[in-house]
Parts: structure tokens; sequence; C-alpha cells
């Protein structure tokens, strides 16, 4: 028997489509205020409350090394949990949710040195659609974690 289908969050950073297992998201809320942080690094834009609790906020356009672009009104902060921590992600906009079977997901491309691909699950099809999917624990450089 198949495994049944697992559900994704889609997002857009420039003009790729990412996703990443909706398990790990909490909510989705509207860019808001964040306070810096001296001497984070660029891609940590710093620290928001959400309802009491300061959480670190990562703009992922400036973790995977793509140019800055002002935000936006589509401009999103998707709060995920990993490993019992709240993080935000600064994304460009959110796009869908998609049910992904195992035929859906392709594992990532190898170039050997020349490309890191350990924070990537895979590239799945959607249609004509090609989406990166994240194993966002890794693409945020959490160790030691094993929540996908």
């Amino acid at each position: 028997m198949p495994a049944e289908p697992e559900q994704y969050l889609t997002f857009v950073l420039g003009d790729e489509e990412y996703a990443i297992d909706i398990s790990n998201v909490q909510e989705i809320k509207g860019y808001s205020a964040i306070t810096t942080i001296p001497n984070a690094p660029a891609y940590v834009r710093g620290v928001m409350n959400l309802r009491g609790t300061v959480i670190p906020v990562v703009d992922l356009r400036a973790r995977f090394g793509m140019p800055v672009k002002d935000y936006t009104k589509f401009t999103v902060i998707i709060i995920v949990t990993i490993a019992d921590r709240i993080y935000g992600l600064v994304v460009d906009a959110v796009s869908d949710v998609l049910n992904l079977a195992g035929a859906d997901l392709e594992p990532p491309p190898e170039l050997g040195d020349a490309l890191d691909t350990s924070f990537m699950t895979g590239i799945a099809r959607n249609g004509d659609r090609l989406i990166t999917v994240l194993q966002v624990d890794r693409a945020l450089g959490i160790a030691g974690s094993s929540v996908s």
C-alpha cells in the first residue's frame, strides 16, 4: 500500500518556490517589528515578541545568499517549531499547502563539493513546477536536530 501523502507549506523566495513540512509550522504572521541583535549573523534579522515569548527571526533570502529585497505587503514570517524551539522565517510570500507523495519527490541533485544540498529533502514535482523541499533544521544550521 502506498504511503499517505504528506502536507507541505510552500513559499516563495525571489523566483523560486520552496516547501517545508507543515508539521513544523505553528502559524503564519504578517511582517512585524523585529528588534536587531548586535553582532548577529547577517541572516538573523533579530528577535520578535510572539505572545510573550522572544523568538529569533531568520531571513531565508539572506540565509541562502540571495540578493536583499525590500519587504512588501506580501512578506510574511512563518513561525516554526524545531526541536522544542520556536523560530520565525521571513519569506517573500506564502504560496500554498501541497500534498506530496514519495513519488512526487526526487532526491537532491549531486554536484560533489560544488553544491551543498544537505539542507534539502529533495525536489518536488507539482505539474510543471519544481519545488525545493527544505529540511528546515538544517536550512537554519541547527545542529543535532533530527526534525525535518
